[in-house]
């Protein structure tokens, strides 16, 4: 056998084993990450919304205090200073207490680790945390590990919105949620 064959051998070898990575990476993703389940909504001490796009989500989150799901609401707030969404809903809704923290961990991880410390120092317990549909499943595994390890101290709900992403964007964001979860299996909880 030649050498050019050996290489287009081992060539397609390793591409095989490239696409059949993928392919279980987009079905894996799919089915944990694209409909992932939100909690059913209960009522709450605060309610928690995470950093992210300014997609509708701290609006949301006002939105469910109004409804009467909280009194009060958290903004995780690692944006710069001149931002102006943080600026017009940092400033306080009327008949809503809105608390706006920068984490020291600009991270889930850090999120939660900030929420823990808030709710022990007012004595909350359960929270509501407002994120992305496919942010859900990592981001229950994380508050598990840092703000409660009590399945029914946190209540998971995505942002209404729909994702338009194309298929790369789906795999980046399925890689990006997988490697998410092996940083926070490896950290272990935060206590």
């Amino acid at each position: 056998m030649r050498s050019t064959d050996t290489a287009r051998i081992a060539f397609e070898a390793v591409a095989v084993v490239v696409v059949i990575v993928l392919i279980d990476l987009t079905v894996a993703g799919f089915v944990l990450f694209t409909n992932a389940a939100g909690d059913e909504l209960q009522k709450a001490d605060a309610i928690l919304v995470l950093a992210g796009e300014h997609d509708g989500r701290e609006e949301h989150g006002i939105a469910l205090a109004r409804a009467g799901w909280a009194g009060t609401v958290v903004l995780s707030n690692p944006y710069p200073a001149d931002d102006d969404v943080m600026s017009r809903v940092c400033d306080g809704e009327r008949g809503v207490e809105v608390i706006c923290v920068r984490p020291d961990l600009l991270t889930t991880r850090g999120e939660a680790i900030a929420m823990r410390e808030l709710a022990d120092e007012r004595s909350w317990e359960t929270i509501i945390v407002v994120t992305w549909r496919y942010h859900l499943p990592r981001a229950r595994f994380v508050f598990r590990q840092c703000y409660s390890g009590h399945a029914d101290d946190t209540v998971m709900t995505a942002v209404p919105r729909s994702y338009d992403f194309s298929v790369p964007e789906w795999e980046l964001t399925y890689a990006y949620q997988f490697a998410g979860f092996a940083k926070a299996a490896i950290q272990g909880d935060c206590s």
